[in-house]
């Protein structure tokens, strides 16, 4: 098993095709055959069903391509690491959930950045399944997530406790019942406070599972929602957005969870936590 192999299977999966495997790779059909079957024998398992409308992985590909997926990142990690200047001799790769990077994960990118001159940075967005993959996998070395991490290699600190308010592109908008108001997924607590907050209020006609995406709606087409506060509170300067300041107020956590094999050879890194977030290991 090589690179090449994993890059062939990867290639199959994605284009549903030996034939257009081939094309992305710049070989023959057949070397693709030759690539895939050494990776089957390898293996001892069928990977790929052959079939005339096209492939299609089995079960044990299907396992067996997150695996593929990660041996992948982490040779593109190394390949980055033994390729940084001279000036730099080590990298820190953070993950990080979209609706935190605005306000914390820019802060943490940007502290880094602005005090470790000899650190290259990468960051990479995703989700709490993505955090967690790849904090296994080795392919981020920290994660800021709204999820603790469980887990005897790493350390989930509370960073941060954020705020999410009701706010409304009009200073009237009621605080219930209002036909414009768009749900926020804001996790299980948000949703357990919420059904008891606004428990005879019914359903929102409109939901989205991001703040950010959220923010963006309301501000093209009006209505109102629940924020975190700091997302919030330069379109509030502006005028853009209104706090209802008589409506319940919700707390979501916020996690950084690092890579205890690798943060211990980071001396700065503890400075790092007391710099820019109130800790809670």
């Amino acid at each position: 098993m090589n690179i090449v192999t994993l890059k062939t299977f990867v290639a199959i999966v994605d284009t549903g095709s030996l034939i257009r495997a081939s094309e992305r790779l710049h070989v023959t059909q057949s070397t693709v055959t030759t690539r895939l079957n050494a990776l089957e024998q390898n293996l001892g398992q069928t990977l790929i069903h052959r079939q005339k409308s096209g492939a299609a992985m089995t079960l044990a590909g299907l396992k067996f391509k997150r695996y593929a997926e990660a041996m992948l990142d982490l040779w593109q990690k190394a390949r980055s690491e033994t390729a940084l200047p001279g000036s730099v001799n080590q990298i820190c790769s953070i993950g990080c959930i979209p609706d935190i990077w605005p306000y914390w994960g820019h802060r943490l990118f940007d502290h880094i950045r602005n005090t470790q001159p000899q650190t290259a940075l990468a960051a990479w967005p995703g989700q709490t399944r993505d955090m967690n993959e790849w904090l296994d996998t080795g392919i981020i070395d920290m994660a800021l997530s709204f999820q603790p991490r469980r887990h005897e290699s790493f350390t989930s600190r509370q960073i941060a406790t954020t705020k999410l308010a009701l706010f409304s592109t009009r200073k009237d908008s009621p605080i219930r019942f209002d036909s414009n108001y768009l749900y926020v997924d804001g996790g299980e607590n948000f949703a357990r406070q919420h059904t008891l907050a606004y428990s005879d209020a019914g359903t929102a006609r409109i939901s989205i599972g991001s703040s950010v995406w959220a923010c963006d709606y309301l501000l093209e087409n009006g209505g109102s929602a629940y924020l975190p506060v700091e997302l919030a509170k330069p379109h509030c300067d502006s005028g853009q957005l209104f706090k209802l300041e008589d409506a319940p107020i919700f707390d979501r956590h916020i996690y950084l969870i690092s890579n205890d094999r690798v943060v211990k050879s980071w001396p700065w890194f503890d400075e790092l936590c007391d710099a820019i977030f109130d800790v809670k290991p």
